[in-house]
């Protein structure tokens, strides 16, 4: 699989520079930077023309409503939701956008910014296995460009709120994977699954997730993600 750089990467030296081969049918299984080797990232994407409702791909599973995202508090630690956007519940409420441009179904960060924080906290501490997170929009904000961190908050200098300035591997979070589904030419809208695993069938036991988010674009304002549902899958 050949290898480019995508036309809006994270900072320099951070980027998970991925290659999504004909219009992103198939699947991409790489290790995000700055984690484990054993981790695993599985992108799909759907175009426009075969995208759904039911969010099926080909290699990442559909979202389901048991999983351990349903229960968990979700905030905002830095930038704005967009006031069009359904609002951080729309990622964990278990209901889909029923068509490819449906703000009230999806959490997007406001337009004109370069993204945002957010993260979620189960309560205590628990086995995860699987991160799965979805988007779908007809345009640049359907690609996916986050990292994600995890943490137990043991750590003495454990912050819960690091803001876009502070590095969150600095202050008690572990980077689990850095994700960039844009595929840098030909279509970028439709569908995207993206599922973080780990080969040995676990990614931790974490209370707290943490989702830096960035834009996939700068030509105008409205480069932030139409984020549709997040699934955290439990270790059985």
């Amino acid at each position: 699989m050949p290898i480019t750089k995508f036309r809006n990467p994270l900072t320099a030296g951070a980027a998970l520079v991925l290659t999504l081969c004909a219009a992103l049918a198939a699947l991409a299984v790489v290790p995000g930077q700055g984690a484990s080797p054993s981790i695993k990232i599985s992108i799909d994407h759907n175009t426009n023309e075969s995208a759904t409702h039911a969010f099926k791909f080909q290699r990442v599973a559909s979202p389901t409503n048991d999983n351990a995202a349903r229960r968990a508090k979700l905030a905002i630690i830095d930038g704005e939701a967009d006031p069009n956007s359904g609002g951080l519940a729309a990622l964990n409420d278990g209901i889909l956008p029923t068509e490819e441009d449906d703000p009230d179904a999806n959490f997007f960060f406001d337009a004109d910014t370069p993204g945002g924080r957010f993260t979620m906290d189960f309560g205590n501490a628990i086995e995860i296995a699987a991160v799965n997170t979805y988007s779908w929009h007809p345009n640049t904000r359907g690609p996916q460009v986050y990292r994600l961190y995890a943490s137990d908050g043991a750590a003495a200098n454990f912050n819960p709120a690091p803001k876009a300035k502070v590095d969150p591997a600095t202050v008690g979070w572990k980077l689990i994977a850095t994700i960039n589904t844009d595929p840098g030419i030909g279509e970028t809208g439709g569908q995207y699954g993206v599922s973080i695993t780990d080969s040995s069938g676990g990614l931790g036991k974490f209370r707290y997730l943490l989702f830096s988010c960035f834009a996939t674009e700068t030509d105008d304002p409205y480069g932030n993600t139409f984020y549709s549902e997040i699934v955290v899958l439990e270790k059985k």
